[in-house]
C-alpha cells in the first residue's frame, strides 16, 4: 500500500480525498484502492487560513490521521505527497523538499499561478526523477470520458463547447480559482495546441475561444450567475454529443488516476499539457478575465 502524506489543509479536498482513499465515512462505491493517507501537516494558507483548523480536526479526530506540525516531519514516513493548498503561488516552495527527496507529488489544481513556477516545478521534478501530477476532477467526469471513449463513433472533434460555474476571489488571480475547471475540460477534449484566444464578458458570463492546432474550435463559457452548471457539447466529424455533468463520482474518478500515479510514478496528464492550461489561464486573465 502506498503511504501518502497531506500538506496544507485549506480545502475540503483534504477530507473528501482521505475518505475515499482510506475507505472511511463514505459509501463503498466511492472507495479508491492502492494508496492511503497516513499523516498530514495542517500547514499554512495565505488564501483561506480560517479553514485549516476545521479540516485538520476532521482528519485527526474523525478520520484518525496522524497530524504533525512541520512538513519535513513527514519525510521518511511516506511514499508520496498530496499538496492540497489553494495558494498556487506557494506550490513550488511547498513541494520542493518532497521533490528534492525524490517523492512523487500530487499538486491540487492549479499546478501554480504562473507558467514560470510551473516550468520550475517541472524542471525540479525531472532533475530529481520525482514526478508531478495536477488536474481538476472535472477532467475525469464520466460524461467526458464516455465521449473520449466514443471518438471512433463520433469522429474527431470539429468544435467543442464547455461551460462551468465561475467564482473569483480577490486574492486569487482571475480564472485560477473556479475557472480552471472548465479550462481543464476543454483540454481533456482537445489536448495541447491552443491558438490565440479571443475573450468577451457580458453580465454574468465570460467566454474564451480559440482554434487548436488540430483545426478544432474550442470555446469555454464561465457562468458567475444563474444555475452555473458544468457541461459540454462535442461536435464530431460523424456525430454530436452533449451532456450536463452529474459530478457525483468526479472525486472518485480523479482519485483513481491519482492512485495510479503514485503506483506507477507516471502522470496521467503530461506535465507539458498541464503547463499549457496554466498558460491559457494567464492569457485569459491578461485579456480581462482577472
Amino acid at each position: 500500500m502506498i503511504r501518502l502524506g497531506m500538506l496544507d489543509l485549506d480545502t475540503s479536498h483534504a477530507v473528501e480525498f482521505t475518505k475515499r482513499l482510506n475507505h472511511l465515512q463514505i459509501a463503498e462505491d466511492q472507495w479508491v484502492a492502492g494508496a492511503q493517507v497516513v499523516v498530514a501537516c495542517p500547514g499554512v494558507s495565505k488564501i483561506m487560513p480560517e479553514r485549516i483548523p476545521g479540516f485538520a480536526k476532521k482528519l485527526g479526530e474523525e478520520l484518525g490521521i496522524k497530524l504533525v506540525e512541520k512538513p519535513e516531519e513527514m519525510l521518511g514516513k511516506i511514499d508520496g505527497l498530496l499538496l492540497e493548498g489553494n495558494d498556487g503561488s506557494s506550490h513550488l516552495e511547498r513541494a520542493r523538499p518532497f521533490l528534492e527527496a525524490g517523492l512523487p507529488v500530487w499538486i491540487d489544481k492549479p499546478l501554480a499561478w504562473t507558467v514560470r513556477d510551473c516550468e520550475a516545478l517541472a524542471e525540479l521534478a525531472a532533475k530529481k526523477n520525482a514526478p508531478v501530477f495536477s488536474a481538476s476532477a472535472l477532467r475525469y467526469a464520466e460524461e467526458i470520458q464516455a465521449v473520449k471513449a466514443a471518438v471512433a463513433e463520433l469522429g474527431a472533434p470539429v468544435a467543442v463547447e464547455v461551460y462551468g460555474g465561475q467564482a473569483k476571489k480577490d486574492n486569487i488571480p482571475g480564472w485560477f480559482f473556479y475557472g480552471i475547471h472548465a479550462v481543464e475540460m476543454i483540454f481533456a477534449f482537445l489536448g495541447q495546441g491552443h491558438g490565440e484566444i479571443t475573450y468577451r464578458k457580458s453580465g454574468g458570463a465570460e467566454l474564451a475561444s480559440c482554434a487548436w492546432k488540430s483545426g478544432a474550435l474550442g470555446t469555454v463559457t464561465e457562468l458567475s450567475s444563474g444555475d452555473k452548471p458544468f457541461g459540454f457539447t462535442y461536435f464530431g466529424e460523424k456525430g454530436t454529443r452533449a451532456a450536463k455533468i452529474d459530478g457525483k463520482n468526479n472525486y472518485r474518478e480523479l482519485l483513481k488516476n491519482i492512485s495510479q500515479f503514485f503506483q506507477t510514478r507516471q502522470a496521467p496528464v503530461p506535465i507539458e499539457e498541464t503547463i499549457e492550461t496554466i498558460r491559457y489561464i494567464e492569457e485569459v486573465n491578461a485579456l480581462g478575465g482577472a
